[in-house]
């Protein structure tokens, strides 16, 4: 079991958390069993006051979820040190059968509560709250899967022995490991980056064409392959050396903390890009979100680009 400041400040939060959010819950239940848009009763009035102070604690989450995502990141890495083996995150994560699953939980948590946010703010715009019960289910559901994540989180920490040597970044992400990860990250650079531009150009046409749905898909499939291409190639033109991969060192101060930077544009770009499939938005509305996502989607590749051609041009040759 391994205590420190950080971990303990992530679980008190995770606590209060749990408690709000239990009480969104209650009242979502309620509402979803109890609102009919058609009736002006006593009740419904009750029902939709409800709705506000449910809608209030679930923004407070999400407020302070995104800054708690980026302070759990970086408590990873402060305890690497701690670890025998761990050179930075990857050897925290990997320390327990319970870090890859909660990662990628967290990940998702944020798109859905995000998600929640703006379909919220649609449903306030609209006379007819068409929304209302779509989102307290989508509540009801993102409220099960935070459950899952406390628990992760607090079983992560708490099966991490301090005295057993773990496994660092190099051998965690290696190409010749044998494992999945290899697999993908051992690709050879011309299928990873054909399908990292060339989705990105789909995204330029779906965006041209100003189709959400096909928008919507390209940014979810943009997302995935610019997480893996960032870690099999792009990444070892940050690291500065072809055997690097791991996706967590580009998060320390020796590389300016550029993974906050570069994580935080995909992240942008993507969700609001995802999103514009998922919800019915007016033109207007769409046309800008449309820009927003496009915007965060291209400063992410250019930045990302710029890597191996600053490589290429101090040293004459790629990695």
């Amino acid at each position: 079991m391994l205590l420190t400041p950080e971990i303990l400040t992530l679980d008190i939060l995770n606590i209060l958390f749990l408690l709000f959010a239990t009480v969104a819950f209650y009242f979502a239940v309620k509402i979803l069993l109890q609102y009919k848009a058609d009736e002006t009763t006593a009740l419904q009035y009750k029902l939709e006051k409800q709705s506000y102070l449910v809608a209030t604690i679930i923004k407070f989450i999400f407020a302070i979820k995104i800054p708690l995502f980026i302070f759990f990141i970086f408590t990873l890495d402060k305890i690497s040190t701690v670890l025998p083996g761990a050179m930075c995150g990857a050897g925290v994560v990997n320390a327990t059968q319970y870090g890859t699953p909660l990662i990628m939980l967290k990940i998702l948590n944020l798109y859905l509560f995000g998600y929640w946010i703006v379909l919220n703010n649609e449903d306030m715009k609209l006379e007819d709250r068409r929304y209302l019960k779509l989102k307290f289910f989508i509540f009801s559901f993102a409220y099960i899967l935070l459950l899952i994540e406390i628990i992760l989180q607090m079983s992560m920490f708490f099966s991490i022995d301090v005295n057993s040597v773990v496994d660092c970044c190099g051998s965690i992400y290696s190409t010749t490991s044998g494992t999945y990860m290899a697999d993908i990250i051992g690709a050879k650079p011309l299928y990873l980056l054909t399908l990292f531009y060339g989705i990105y150009l789909f995204i330029i046409a779906a965006y041209i064409a100003k189709n959400r749905y096909f928008y919507s898909i390209f940014n979810l499939l943009f997302m995935i392959i610019a997480l893996i291409s960032l870690i099999g190639f792009f990444g070892t033109y940050i690291y500065e050396l072809p055997t690097h991969h791991c996706p967590f060192c580009m998060l320390q101060k020796d590389y300016h903390y550029v993974g906050y930077f570069l994580y935080t544009l995909l992240f942008a770009g993507t969700f609001y890009g995802i999103v514009l499939g998922l919800i019915a938005f007016s033109k207007k509305e769409n046309d800008l979100r449309f820009k927003i996502s496009l915007f965060f989607d291209t400063l992410y590749v250019i930045v990302i680009t710029a890597y191996p051609l600053f490589y290429y041009f101090k040293n004459g040759v790629f990695l």
